[in-house]
């Protein structure tokens, strides 16, 4: 405005530079021919907005944030307030307020560097598998791991504790990924020996494709697992998991849990719906790539480990230092050096298949079978017994004293001559 009253601008232009129409540059102008530039502010500038709070409610806010709340964020701050204190207070409100009062500050943003992969469009096609290890109980427990499953079209979320990012453990959040929604098309993992691992020599050599026990699982059921190459590519679980470690613990230290069971049972009562009703969001497209859930016996017959084992000649199978001894069988008999599989599930009960039959066995106990690899085999040496100092005769019956009793009732020649 001041350049078209200097006349180095036509008042078109000046709308046209400001984005303005014409007619509402004109006001514009008018104002400024009025009262000058201080006419353009709006008339309530510098007064206080009759829908602020009062400063005793912002007082007390700020005092209940800080005895309690003073690790939390506005968002999660802000819920808490209202639930539990009744202090209803916007999150932004909240957070403009923390950031005044030096309580929070917002963190720095990284520049980004790779190019962000698009969701998928349908539930169910792709779900990110990942363990999250941390101080979930702080000081009221030991340091825990977090099995978190996090569809990437919807966002939603499921996941368990357990002690370590183990292959049953990842069992444990997949069976109950399945219970709820289905069997997922694909799992996006890491580069882990319990998902992925590398070729051997041998497998290298006859062109096979190397699946550990888990991917031997999920492919019964169906499900492809994809390894990421770095964090950022699924990027989307590790974001969920820096909102659990924010969220999820300060939660469990409000409601007293001390033990990583009564946590499971907190996810699954409390935690999981409350944290799908706010984060999930639609998929693009309406169909569900879910497959139909199978029952608890077909899902009981999936989860298993198996190793391949040789049947020794006198029908032993050895697994994990134990010696079991198959009996003898009505059908489907096992010949020696024949391969079975030996199969084990969670809770240690075994199995052991021939040709997709179950053979029966009993365990032997190692004391009782000193060499059982074949027949004809020489039996371990005796410990030697210790030295001693004083000479012991052998008994009456012993064959020695026996060869010289005859030696001495025997005549000689010499004494018939």
């Amino acid at each position: 405005m001041g350049r078209v009253k200097a006349g180095s601008l036509r008042l078109r232009e000046a709308g046209e530079l400001l984005e303005l129409s014409y007619r509402q540059a004109k006001r514009i102008w008018a104002r400024y021919r009025k009262g000058g530039a201080k006419a353009l502010q709006h008339g309530n500038c510098g007064q206080s907005s009759n829908r602020s709070h009062p400063k005793k409610f912002r007082q007390a806010v700020l005092e209940r944030v800080t005895s309690r709340y003073g690790d939390f964020g506005p968002t999660l701050a802000a819920e808490h307030l209202a639930e539990e204190e009744g202090l209803g207070v916007h999150a932004e409100t909240l957070r403009r307020w923390m950031g005044e009062a030096g309580l929070w500050r917002r963190a720095r943003r990284r520049q980004p560097y790779r190019q962000r992969r698009e969701r998928k469009a349908h539930f169910g096609e792709l779900v990110q598998l990942d363990g999250s290890f941390h101080e979930w109980l702080e000081e009221r427990g030991r340091r825990g791991c977090l099995m978190h499953m996090v569809d990437d079209a919807t966002s939603t979320v499921s996941c368990q504790f357990s002690q370590e990012e183990t292959i049953w453990a990842a069992v444990g959040v997949l069976r109950e990924w399945i219970g709820r929604y289905g069997v997922p098309r694909a799992l996006y993992t890491d580069w882990k020996n319990v998902y992925v691992r590398a070729a051997t020599e041998a497998e290298k050599c006859a062109g096979q494709v190397p699946v550990t026990q888990f991917g031997r699982m999920c492919g019964k059921l169906g499900i492809r697992i994809i390894a990421a190459s770095s964090p950022q590519a699924k990027g989307r679980v590790e974001r969920v998991h820096g909102t659990h470690q924010d969220r999820l613990v300060k939660k469990l230290r409000l409601a007293g849990v001390a033990g990583y069971d009564d946590a499971n049972r907190y996810l699954a009562g409390h935690y999981i719906a409350a944290h799908n009703r706010r984060y999930a969001r639609p998929a693009a497209e309406m169909a569900d790539y879910h497959r139909r859930r199978p029952t608890a016996r077909q899902l009981d017959q999936v989860f298993w480990l198996e190793q391949e084992r040789v049947v020794s000649e006198d029908w032993v199978v050895r697994y994990k230092n134990r010696l079991l001894q198959l009996e003898r069988q009505s059908q489907h008999w096992a010949p020696s050096r024949s391969r079975v599989r030996v199969r084990e599930n969670e809770v240690g009960q075994i199995q052991i298949r021939y040709r997709e039959q179950s053979l029966r066995f009993r365990e032997v106990q190692r004391a009782s079978t000193a060499r059982s690899e074949g027949r004809g085999a020489a039996p371990s040496p005796a410990p030697p017994s210790p030295k001693s100092s004083r000479r012991i005769s052998p008994a009456k019956p012993h064959p020695w004293r026996q060869r010289r009793f005859q030696d001495m009732m025997t005549p000689t020649f010499s004494s018939l001559w």
